[in-house]
């Protein structure tokens, strides 16, 4: 099984503020945005080789309600993997957050919580949706 990205995503109420601090100063471009409710709920910024996310904490709570009160700053992991089945293998009697899913995003996804009480998201895609 071979990783492809990490990819951190920060927790906030609202993703807007962020934006001018990572896309106008830092150069940023936002590559993909979901929205909840009138506001943002998720995006993703890239530049370069680098890439994070935020979500809102409302809108964790509405896609994986497990994670419900996820904390504001708070951040989790997702991480691309060329084989999801070698995760589930891997962590065999590990209870996962939430059952393996297929997202709307095209990702198949099983996410669970490390010892240290993280989240982390282990993802793969199929070849043609291998941007996210």
């Amino acid at each position: 099984m071979k990783v492809n990205r990490l990819t951190p995503v920060l927790v906030v109420d609202r993703i807007e503020p962020c934006l001018a601090f990572w896309v106008d100063r830092l150069g940023f471009s936002k590559t993909a945005e979901v929205p909840h409710g009138d506001r943002l709920g998720f995006i993703i910024l890239e530049r370069d080789d680098i890439q994070l996310m935020y979500q809102t904490a409302a809108s964790i709570a509405d896609d994986v309600g497990p994670l419900e009160g996820f904390p504001l700053g708070g951040t989790a992991l997702f991480i691309v993997v060329d084989d999801l089945d070698a995760i589930q293998s891997a962590m065999n009697g590990v209870q996962p957050l939430i059952p393996r899913r297929t997202t709307f995003y095209g990702a198949d996804e099983l996410i669970f919580r490390e010892p240290g009480g993280n989240v982390v998201t282990f993802a793969q895609f199929a070849a043609a949706n291998a941007t996210v």
